[in-house]
């Protein structure tokens, strides 16, 4: 009788090797130098730009739009998901704007300030004027022409996620008619490519620890760890607001797809981390496509709501218009009829789809959304400019959180979601480490 011996369990990995320990450790060296040496600390803002990871997601969105659109083989079943998605969007982005404003009527963050408009410095604002009245002035027809890339090529070279989305999308629905032996070796081809640009991604990972310590660094050298005293409390509501976002209605909304919301957040923590340090989630966008698809979403739903996610689903920047909004006419002592509020909440859903991809897009979003408000002042931006990194944080957190959500969701609506997989792999029980590709 022959006896089976039992695998040796593989050795744990040393802590420091462990990606989420060396962008917290990055975390807390980049505080420390913005205290001791906030010179050299600004110094490192070249750090934090991450272009090594940035160059390959336009490359690596098409190439999963593509194949999981032809791989999907029915392409009503790409268009349903493409509904789907966009009926959620819309969706959370009222939550999100409702939310918003209900949390600044209840604790009033701009009660008591009472700013005489006219005292503000409108130089301030010059940086963000001309994106601001470029963006007013296009309206909705304006956006949806920029969804058109001039070229191809160009919509690669200027890493325009919603322009490579909607080649990628013609591109593969052109390649599920194809179909045959042709459609096969292109898709065979789009595949490996695919493979290696997630190796590469795998490799330029590893530098993210240091874009977080070059971006802390800057924040804390520049500002100051005393910089929130002004508005802490616009600050503080913001930050309470999207955790509230997040644990209840995100939360709750994962419940009904059988997630639980804490564990995908502790299966998410390397990506969090960085974005909330560097306040932009474009840098992992790889990394969550492929953490989202070995967590058991099909790739074709990835594909599909993460990049649409990008421009269309700012849960986080929608909480952030609204507050922002009532948090201004507050401040300057500015009465909103309830016939304001709603012209707020119309106006929001219009301006919010425009915000990713525009410089300085939350200053220039908030201006395009006053402007469209008369009632309100829109000097009253300045009051907002001196914590805008801050807010950037959480709200690119929030953001990122609400995209992968969902993902998720609209998986889990389709039968797109391997329920048994997802959840031994937020339980710990199999191991995805995107840094391998």
């Amino acid at each position: 009788m022959s006896t089976i011996a039992a695998a040796p369990a593989a050795e744990p990995k040393p802590l420091y090797t462990s990606l989420f320990v060396q962008v917290l450790a990055a975390l807390i060296l980049g505080i420390i130098l913005g205290v001791a040496a906030p010179d050299f600390a600004i110094s490192l803002k070249i750090l934090s730009d991450l272009k090594l990871i940035s160059m390959i997601v336009a490359p690596i969105v098409f190439c999963v739009v593509v194949h999981g659109i032809a791989g999907a083989g029915d392409l009503k079943k790409v268009g349903r998901v493409g509904v789907k998605a966009l009926v959620y969007f819309e969706v959370m982005t009222t939550v999100a704007l409702v939310v918003g404003l209900i949390l600044a009527y209840t604790f009033g963050p701009g009660h008591g300030m009472n700013i005489d408009p006219s005292t503000l410095d409108a130089k301030a604002l010059n940086t963000y004027a001309d994106n601001a009245h470029k963006l007013q002035g296009g309206g909705i027809g304006s956006f949806l022409l920029n969804v058109i890339p001039s070229t191809s090529f160009d919509a690669l070279s200027r890493n325009d996620v919603l322009q490579v989305l909607f080649f990628a999308v013609l591109f593969g629905v052109g390649l599920a008619l194809v179909g045959g032996e042709k459609g096969k070796l292109v898709t065979s081809m789009i595949d490996a490519a695919s493979t290696v640009l997630f190796r590469v991604m795998g490799l330029i990972v590893r530098v993210a620890p240091l874009g977080v310590l070059g971006a802390v660094a800057y924040t804390v050298g520049k500002y100051g760890v005393g910089s929130l005293k002004q508005l802490v409390s616009l600050v503080a509501l913001f930050y309470v607001s999207v955790g509230i976002f997040v644990l209840g209605v995100l939360g709750g909304v994962m419940a009904l797809a059988g997630i639980n919301i804490l564990k995908f957040l502790a299966y998410l923590r390397e990506e969090l981390t960085i974005v909330l340090a560097t306040a932009s989630s474009d840098a992992v966008l790889p990394q969550i496509m492929k953490k989202l698809e070995r967590m058991g979403v099909k790739d074709s739903v990835v594909g599909l709501v993460i990049p649409t996610g990008y421009s269309f689903n700012l849960d986080a920047f929608s909480i952030y218009l609204t507050l922002a909004v009532v948090f201004i006419a507050q401040a300057t002592n500015t009465p909103l009829s309830f016939g304001d509020l709603l012209l707020v909440l119309g106006v929001s859903l219009i301006t919010s789809k425009g915000a990713h991809g525009v410089p300085g897009s939350a200053i220039v979003i908030l201006a395009a959304t006053l402007n469209a408000v008369p009632s309100i002042p829109a000097i009253g931006l300045v009051l907002v400019l001196s914590v805008d990194w801050f807010i950037g944080m959480a709200r690119a957190v929030g953001n990122l959180t609400g995209n992968c959500v969902a993902t998720v969701v609209v998986a889990a609506w389709e039968g797109d979601l391997d329920r048994a997989k997802a959840a031994k792999v937020l339980d710990g029980g199999e191991l995805v480490d995107v840094t391998a590709g």
